[in-house]
């Protein structure tokens, strides 16, 4: 049994730079070069911020904000935060409304924000509005001591300063820290009302570090390009996962807008040639997006070759739990000679060396599983949510199931709820509720949120799944997603959204909408260019009538691709299948708020704005797919 000192970050981090101290820890683009930072390179760094820190005044248990984009210095400014004792608050850079950072630096009361030089400006603009803020510290170039703005290198050397005469003690204040101790309030995107701060002690962190090396062990040789947002609660706990083996974490070169940064992660993925690599579905689809785009380029026989390849290994890995079972010899020859001919090329484009993914953060389309086992680097679904630090299911290397969230991590327990609160046998859908040491310690300044979140130490995550007869989990969404028949019947859309964007070239977004309806509708996002690129090769023109009528009718057949007679029918009951479609003239993103930081759609925000649509589904006039208002929306392509 662990001591409660002993469950800490800096007690992990420490342990690691005596065990590990030469391995690379970071790795940084500088001078177009990718360059190493050993563990013990590092822990003076983090050393001389925690310092600083205390020099400046901190408190233990004091919060400070954390806004930049991946780099070394995101991290030694983390670690530099928990060993001084305090609370860190990370915060995403795709916050653009200034309301919503304000709300999270002044509920967290914040005494410090740590920023890099392209975030600064946020800060700056509402920091009139934060009394307790006191100082702004720039990880990028020179402060101004008359404005409140320190230097980064000026906090390290005051440090360095500080640890001169207070060495002894600067260790005995990190080490006096415990693991019930806060370490982060991670804040939720806030889809229906303020953002809840979730707080995370250090105990749940090295928890759940422990519960995830347990079914997914690696050596130190590991390295990943951290290619998700370094605040995300998945990223966090892989960081600190591969920081305790003595692991390397590299970032992607920030480019001097998103885009830019986006595109620099296939250049870097060859330069830091990763073992492993995190995703979300939204990375995944651009990954295939880019890699079919590629084989198409190559000409038709190679596309078909392709094709060929897909469906044989499809055949051979089955769901992976039965992979390879009873398959012939000729099938096994078949898939390894596509693997020499087709597969191993596409490896070589993720550095050669890529094992798996790990993917979360969303539901991944069973399809996008398939496709990347398939070419031999596997995306293995997880689950779990910021509230259980967050990993509570993954399939691994050695045990995995296609479609399945994986098995449950050791020393969480798990049950399956109905309304009432009462577990449900194996097979049956209800609630996922969980207990464990990853567990939250609650919502920050909001007790009443966490008394409904957590009763009897119990975790109700809102999300609907079952178990399997083999242990596996699969969760089918959010209970607040569901779409409620007239006869009350439930049913969770995310899997047939998802599924019909990964096999429709025209459909980019859609979003089923039913309460208690006797149809189910569906909010609708174009693919432009696919769409408008089959209406000229008909020499037809969305602006004229017959265009208009041919391009709804692709979509339709997208969607009727499910019903009897389509050729994925019986994928999903008919029922749910939207019998009404609204076209939409603009698609679901950050921007308008109706996509959340982790890229999911938020149902609130779509329904109430599109309200007068939904509504207009619901009419004869409206249930006609060749209405006026989708005819109005094609004619704009």
């Amino acid at each position: 049994m662990k001591s409660e000192a002993a469950k800490t970050i800096p007690v992990m981090f420490e342990n690691s730079v005596r065990q590990f101290g030469s391995n690379v820890m970071m790795w940084e683009r500088s001078d177009g070069n990718y360059k190493g930072t050993s563990y013990l390179e590092m822990q003076g760094q983090v050393h001389g911020c925690a310092a600083g820190l205390l020099a400046l005044g901190l408190k233990k248990g004091e919060r400070v904000a954390l806004l930049s984009e991946g780099r070394n210095a995101w991290l030694t400014a983390e670690l530099g935060i928990l060993h001084a004792g305090a609370v860190t608050v990370p915060l995403s850079v795709k916050i653009e409304e200034l309301s919503e950072l304000r709300f999270r630096l002044s509920h967290s009361g914040c005494r410090f924000a740590i920023v890099s030089a392209t975030q600064a400006h946020k800060v700056l603009q509402i920091r009139g509005d934060l009394p307790e803020l006191e100082l702004i510290i720039l990880l990028d170039g020179e402060g101004n001591p008359n404005a409140g703005v320190l230097g980064f290198s000026e906090l390290l050397a005051r440090g360095e300063e500080f640890l001169a005469s207070w060495r002894d003690e600067f260790t005995k204040s990190w080490q006096a820290i415990r693991g019930d101790d806060p370490a982060n309030i991670c804040y939720t995107s806030g889809t229906t009302a303020d953002p809840k701060g979730i707080v995370l002690t250090h105990g749940n962190y090295t928890a759940n570090v422990d519960q995830a090396y347990a079914i997914l062990p690696f050596p130190p040789t590991f390295a990943t390009l951290m290619i998700l947002p370094w605040d995300h609660s998945f990223a966090h706990t892989v960081m600190y996962l591969l920081l305790r083996r003595g692991a390397s974490i590299a970032s992607v070169q920030v480019g001097k807008t998103p885009i830019e940064t986006l595109k620099n992660i296939p250049v870097n993925l060859r330069e830091v040639r990763p073992t492993i690599l995190l995703s979300v579905p939204s990375l995944a689809k651009n990954f295939r997006k880019n890699i079919e785009k590629g084989i198409r380029e190559k000409g038709e026989k190679v596309e078909r070759l392709f094709r060929q390849a897909l469906e044989a290994a499809y055949e051979y890995n089955a769901d992976g739990w039965n992979r390879g079972r009873n398959s012939s010899l000729f099938l096994r020859l078949r898939c390894a000679l596509y693997d020499l001919l087709i597969f191993r090329k596409i490896r070589k484009n993720f550095g050669g060396r890529l094992e798996f993914f790990i993917g979360g953060g969303a539901l991944l389309d069973i399809e996008l599983q398939k496709f990347f086992y398939a070419i031999g680097i596997p995306m293995y679904q997880g689950y779990g949510l910021t509230e259980a630090a967050p990993v509570i299911s993954a399939n691994v290397p050695h045990r995995h199931k296609l479609g399945s969230s994986g098995s449950i991590v050791p020393n969480l327990e798990i049950r399956i709820c109905d309304e009432h609160g009462k577990a449900l046998p194996v097979g049956q859908q209800g609630e996922i509720v969980v207990r464990g040491e990853n567990v939250m310690s609650g919502y920050w300044k909001n007790e009443k949120a966490t008394r409904e979140a957590i009763q009897d130490g119990w975790l109700y995550t809102g999300d609907v799944g079952y178990l399997d007869e083999d242990g596996f989990l699969f969760v089918l969404g959010r209970r607040k997603s569901l779409l409620i028949g007239h006869d009350g019947e439930k049913y969770s859309p995310e899997g047939i959204e998802e599924t019909i964007v990964g096999h429709s070239p025209y459909i980019d977004q859609i979003m089923l909408y039913n309460n208690q309806s006797p149809y189910t509708a569906a909010l609708l996002v174009l693919n432009r260019d696919a769409l408008g690129a089959a209406l000229t090769r008909q020499n037809l023109s969305s602006e004229t009538v017959e265009g208009q009528d041919t391009a709804l009718d692709l979509l339709k057949a997208e969607i009727d691709a499910y019903r009897q007679g389509g050729r994925y029918a019986g994928i999903f009951p008919e029922r749910w299948l939207p019998a009404a479609i609204a076209v939409l003239g603009e698609g679901f993103t950050e921007q308008n708020r109706m996509l959340n930081s982790t890229l999911k759609v938020v149902r609130g925000r779509v329904v109430e704005a599109y309200r007068d649509r939904i509504n207009f589904l619901y009419t004869p006039e409206g249930k006609d797919l060749h209405n006026s208002q989708n005819r109005e929306v094609i004619g704009r392509l």
